[in-house]
């Protein structure tokens, strides 16, 4: 599958500010089933764009706008390739629990072992835990996180504007409600307990007609990624009931919400902020390829031989309009 993804955010000031300075998480990654092949970004008013990777290889962008502004305006556009993505197996053998050792764990494993700032155990969510059987996972591996991500899906209704980007999860574990973001975040919490490494996947999903999800397509999504050591990386979708498959577009990875935002800034000035966001999602047609765009114009002629060949030669390179 081929998808075009357009992604606008908008901040406007009650008065003129300068100074702003933003960083953007929003190119796809490359990886696995997912290849980047095209990516650009605007942004009103212009400015300079400066790019670095971060530890957890995610492409982020940044800059600053200087002068006076009411509004910014930051619109990235890209193009990505999904490949079809293999069907998990039913079950795991029971011994995938012992493979979460230092045999088959890096440091960066381990990482991801340890609370973050929105994903870590609270009294709320032992109690949570407790109320729904989660304390101990039951069955294999891949039984227990896909019976994991069903009764999050079921324990919580779909409701924005309930929780705010900073919510801690014991606000989502009181109203019953929440988004994506708050969904991920209890999962994590949940399997690190069951000692997995798990991690939080910013990015985006393309809603098909036929699908009952529950997030909305005018947004970015979030779900998370367990490290299987059988299996490698595999994704969970807690808001949608869910694996993570072709409809699924990862932009940026890490141990909570906290590493990975879309965009991160601030700017100097007396004013309040509006913050407006639209996102669209579509499958669109393969890209042309670069070498698909060449046409021979003028084929290559094939030297004659002679007895001796002058050691400068001056050509014209210039290309008829057609």
């Amino acid at each position: 599958m081929f998808y075009s993804i357009r992604h606008v955010t908008r901040f406007r000031y009650s008065a003129p500010v300068r100074e702003s300075v933003m960083e953007i998480r929003m190119q796809p990654r490359s990886e696995g089933p997912q290849m980047l092949r095209s990516f650009q970004i605007t942004t009103t008013p212009r400015s300079q764009l400066y790019a670095y990777t971060d530890h957890f290889g995610n492409a982020v962008y940044h800059f600053n706008v200087l002068k006076e502004h009411a509004e910014l305006r930051i619109e990235a556009q890209a193009v990505i390739e999904i490949a079809r993505v293999q069907p998990l197996p039913e079950v795991l053998d029971q011994l995938e629990w012992e493979r979460f050792n230092a045999y088959n764990l890096t440091h960066d494993h381990f990482d991801l072992l340890e609370p973050s700032k929105f994903a870590l155990m609270t009294p709320a969510l032992v109690a949570f835990m407790r109320e729904k059987n989660l304390v101990q996972p039951s069955g294999d591996v891949l039984t227990a996180l896909r019976s994991l991500n069903v009764a999050i899906n079921q324990a919580f209704d779909y409701e924005s504007g309930v929780t705010a980007a900073d919510s801690p999860i014991d606000h989502a574990l009181g109203e019953g409600r929440g988004v994506c973001q708050d969904f991920a975040h209890i999962m994590i919490a949940i399997a690190r307990s069951w000692g997995i490494p798990t991690r939080y996947v910013s990015g985006y999903l393309y809603h098909r007609p036929t699908a009952q999800d529950r997030s909305g397509p005018d947004a970015t999504h979030a779900w998370i990624e367990c490290y299987l050591p059988s299996l490698g990386w595999v994704g969970f979708d807690p808001t949608n009931a869910v694996l993570a498959g072709e409809r699924h577009i990862r932009a940026a990875v890490g141990r909570d919400y906290a590493d990975v935002p879309p965009t991160r800034g601030t700017f100097k000035g007396a004013a309040e902020s509006e913050l407006a966001i639209a996102v669209m999602v579509e499958p669109t047609m393969a890209p042309v390829r670069h070498e698909d765009f060449l046409r021979v114009a003028r084929p290559m002629a094939s030297p004659q031989p002679t007895a001796s060949m002058p050691q400068h030669l001056y050509h014209q390179q210039q290309q008829q309009q057609q």
